[in-house]
């Protein structure tokens, strides 16, 4: 491409993932960052975008576990174009790639799940792939899941778990629910494990670490809780310096003292996600999941007896509780939300940062409110303001 098709977007602070940088300009070429430059060195007659001034440029957030939005429930609707219209809702929060996940569910409804990843891939850079919640669970730690789809993992499944071409299979299982090598030959698939929904002590996590699983989805919440002479999984997950563990940071599934002391505790590699359900980006009311009703009370999705049942958090609001719930700098915040899941899924050298080589999915927004004011997906600017 020649220096005439490269466009240039600047900022009054630009962080590229791990430094804020002042009054410098990201550019870009194609769908790739090409580099990142002070204003002053901007070229006389460059195609330039100046953002609002006090406005912020960061990668974009990329959230591991969206189990819905728009009014679309994935379990429900496993097809291409239920995910664009997941993509379309979240990316109004900043969210420029995800993966649609899929609770625990029959074997067939597993299968449209991959096969809509599939065809969508191609054509939607903002999906990265799939991630199976479940149906390999604890019967003690099903949270809404339903008991009657939970079942114990067969040699079929190495299969039907495997990526998707060109993407990323996230599998969450219970270990204690699952025989021994079965990671192992998820991991040898192309898999990324991670533990959830399971009552697993601490030397069966310890066990499944050794097989390959690197993940804790949504930390806390759905596992064997921390005891004096239990430590579990929650201590195994966060004495490693390997792990990585979803926080759900809505200050209602996990009590933010909690997460306070995680964040100083932990040597691993934290990961906003946001466990988000259809209201999220739709019109905030209840649905229907796997035939419960699920209402919307007080901006918590719950079962009519209280259960939580995922949430309605959007990555901009969880990025907003880190800095006002849990006291961290916006700066450690975006990494959250950016960089760690990234890392997680492998796709560090790729995503997650504002640097040249990488794909130019960034976000623009308020310091202050955290009010997302433009999204770019591979260099393409969403074409909504919000």
């Amino acid at each position: 491409m020649s220096e005439e098709s490269r466009r240039t977007i600047a900022a009054d602070v630009v962080f590229d993932g791990e430094t804020a940088h002042r009054d410098c300009a990201v550019v870009i070429e194609g769908e790739n960052i090409v580099s990142l430059i002070l204003r002053r060195e901007i070229p006389r007659g460059a195609d330039v975008l100046e953002l609002p001034k006090g406005v912020w440029l960061a990668p974009g957030f990329i959230d591991i576990q969206v189990n819905g939005g728009g009014d679309v429930l994935f379990n429900d609707s496993p097809t291409p174009e239920a995910i664009a219209t997941i993509l379309r809702a979240h990316r109004k929060f900043g969210t420029t790639s995800l993966l649609p996940t899929l609770i625990t569910d029959t074997d067939e409804k597993m299968i449209a799940a991959k096969r809509a990843v599939t065809d969508i891939l191609p054509h939607a850079p903002g999906v990265l792939g799939v991630h199976f919640e479940g149906p390999f669970i604890s019967p003690e730690r099903l949270g809404v899941h339903r008991a009657d789809l939970r079942r114990a993992p067969s040699p079929h499944h190495i299969e039907m778990l495997a990526p998707p071409p060109g993407g990323v299979s996230l599998v969450t299982l219970a270990p204690e629910e699952a025989p021994t090598g079965f990671i192992t030959e998820l991991v040898a698939a192309g898999c990324k494990i991670a533990l959830g929904h399971s009552m697993a002590n601490y030397a069966q996590t310890r066990a499944a670490m050794a097989e390959g699983l690197t993940g804790f989805t949504h930390l806390f919440n759905a596992m064997r809780p921390l005891a004096s002479r239990e430590p579990g999984p929650i201590a195994a997950a966060l004495e490693s310096s390997t792990a990585h563990y979803g926080l759900i940071v809505d200050g209602e599934h996990v009590d933010p003292a909690i997460l306070r002391l995680a964040l100083r505790a932990g040597l691993g590699h934290p990961m906003l996600v946001t466990d988000a359900m259809p209201p999220v980006g739709g019109d905030g009311r209840g649905f229907v999941l796997q035939g419960r009703e699920i209402l919307i009370k007080d901006g918590r999705c719950v079962t009519a007896e209280g259960t939580l049942a995922g949430a309605s958090l959007d990555m901009a609001s969880a990025v907003r509780n880190c800095v006002s719930l849990l006291d961290l700098p916006l700066e450690r915040a975006l990494v959250l939300a950016s960089a760690n899941p990234a890392n997680f899924l492998g796709l560090g050298k790729r995503l997650g940062r504002l640097v040249a080589g990488y794909r130019a999915d960034m976000t623009a927004f308020d310091p202050q409110s955290l009010r997302i004011v433009s999204t770019w997906v591979a260099g393409e600017r969403s074409a909504e303001e919000w």
